[in-house]
């Protein structure tokens, strides 16, 4: 083979395990160019997405260029929604989910979630999170997890790949080896999961096996270092943990994709595109990117990195064309499962019914309190959210509620606007509520201390407050009623507002 057309093979397998995201609703013509020389995959964020007809058109327009063209998105269908960005997600997330434990139930609502990604042309979805959540001050996972049971969660991580295989995507496991007994958010630095094999291997492996049984044919690696396997790499750098663990020892032959290879826990050390070859060479087969770095530029730095590290023998070029086959391998799997099947049943609100059934509530004065009998004033505690899940994305109760009972009044403050001196609980809350029912609104009050100060003073002040916790349930359940949602989804706020009003239809579960 002549230099220039080795060089053009190299590009071309190079460009073939990019799976780059880029920005607006219509398809860049770097991308186009892109496809036409070998890229093989694109991956969908929000900024991506208006309306359902217009990501129909902009996933043809990418797929004429290539028909077997993976489209991805990175859309949980609960707190980390793409789909729904603008509105929040109608679906509950996996904890809710993993609350009613009713596997049917997972498969239908993932199911509905396969036929509008299907219909909008995606075919592979970076979803189901199958981490256990054993540790309760994880900030980046929470209630992305079906729960904190290896059992739960594995039984739930299969009927969610099954009811989205149904409808004609491919699911992707992640966050392997298992993300969920974690202190450090990944995007920023670099997580350790400091356990034995034994403890890894009973706690954190079980769902990704269980995944791997229920036919899922991507698995997602995680940017965390595991000791217990590598010392020195984290496992999207490590052959150990990717080949020796995950394809060896769980017998996986599917392809490999990276989290976003920009993030902190992997770029601080090697920049992004040391961390691109290092994850290739050991043994991802695709390179998630875009997520913060969605330019032309971004992705052209890294089919030159690997190109120059095949040159210069830091990646031989056997493992990249290994890569790369892999893709055209899933690529060829997904393409005819979209074709091969048939259309699902419609929603049919499947979702606020999930969201419903996972309510749970307790307290002195359930049945005094509830229905409301007056428009409330709710107050909103609102953290900050990490990159996974996004500011942008709206949350609450206040808004669901006004539209049940007018005159309700809402505040949402977060830490900031606490620390100011004018900022007290009796001009945000007190003063307000006065003479009226005080509804506090909280997202994982347990694991911020602020906002668990605030929300002991504002229930010291008012006994008879009502309590919604919308992110993990805390060791205590403070207000006369505490109702947990389980989750901040559009639809958990609406079930959550439905039983304030009195307006829940009956739901088993």
């Amino acid at each position: 083979m002549s230099s220039d057309k080795h060089s053009k093979e190299l590009r071309r397998l190079a460009l073939s395990v990019l799976q780059p995201g880029f920005t607006g609703t219509e398809a860049p013509d770097w991308i186009l160019r892109d496809i036409a020389d070998g890229l093989a995959s694109v991956v969908l964020f929000s900024r991506n997405i208006d309306t359902p007809e217009q990501v129909a058109g902009l996933t043809a327009r990418l797929r004429a260029e290539n028909p077997d063209l993976i489209i991805a998105i990175d859309e949980e269908a609960g707190d980390v929604t793409r789909i729904e960005s603008a509105t929040g997600s109608t679906r509950p997330g996996n904890f809710a989910l993993g609350a009613v434990d009713d596997t049917a139930l997972t498969e239908a609502v993932a199911g509905g979630l396969g036929d509008e990604l299907r219909a909008a042309g995606i075919t592979l979805d970076y979803a189901p999170s199958v981490d256990v959540n054993s540790n309760p001050d994880n900030p980046v996972i929470g209630v992305r997890s079906f729960g904190l049971d290896p059992k739960l969660v594995s039984r739930h991580a299969a009927a969610w790949i099954r009811g989205l295989h149904s409808a004609g995507v491919a699911a992707c496991a992640k966050h392997f080896p298992g993300h969920g007994d974690v202190a450090v958010d990944s995007h920023h630095g670099l997580p350790t999961y400091d356990a034995d094999r034994a403890r890894i291997a009973k706690d954190a492996l079980p769902p990704f096996r269980a995944a791997i049984k229920a036919g899922v044919r991507a698995v997602m690696s995680a940017h965390l270092l595991v000791p217990a396997f590598d010392p020195d790499e984290p496992a999207t750098l490590s052959h150990t943990l990717l080949d020796g663990l995950l394809r060896q020892e769980l017998g996986f032959d599917g392809m490999i994709v990276s989290d976003a290879i920009e993030m902190g826990a992997v770029t601080g050390r090697y920049g992004i595109d040391g961390a691109a070859v290092r994850a290739v060479a050991a043994g991802v087969d695709a390179l998630c990117v875009g997520g913060e770095n969605a330019d032309e530029g971004t992705a052209h730095l890294l089919v030159t990195a690997l190109v120059d590290a095949v040159v210069t023998g830091r990646l031989t070029e056997e493992r990249l064309a290994e890569a790369a086959g892999r893709v055209q391998e899933f690529a060829r799997w997904s393409a005819g499962l979209s074709r091969s099947a048939a259309g699902g049943p419609a929603d049919n609100g499947i979702g606020f019914e999930a969201a419903r059934r996972a309510l749970r509530m307790t307290g002195t004065a359930v049945a005094d309190a509830l229905p409301l009998t007056a428009p409330p004033h709710v107050v909103e505690l609102a953290p900050d959210t990490n990159l996974a899940v996004g500011n942008q994305t709206p949350w609450g109760v206040a808004a669901p509620l006004a539209e049940r009972l007018p005159g309700t009044t809402s505040v949402r403050v977060g830490h900031r606007e606490l620390s100011a001196p004018e900022v007290t609980p009796s001009s945000y809350a007190l003063e307000p509520a006065a003479g009226r029912p005080l509804v506090v609104v909280v997202r994982d009050a347990a694991r911020h201390a602020w906002m668990a100060g605030a929300l002991s003073e504002l229930v010291a002040a008012r006994p008879d407050a009502i309590v919604v916790e919308m992110g993990l349930p805390g060791p205590v359940a403070p207000g006369a009623v505490h109702i947990s949602t389980h989750g901040a989804t559009a639809a958990s706020g609406v079930a959550a507002a439905e039983v304030l009003a009195g307006t829940a239809p009956d739901t088993a579960g």
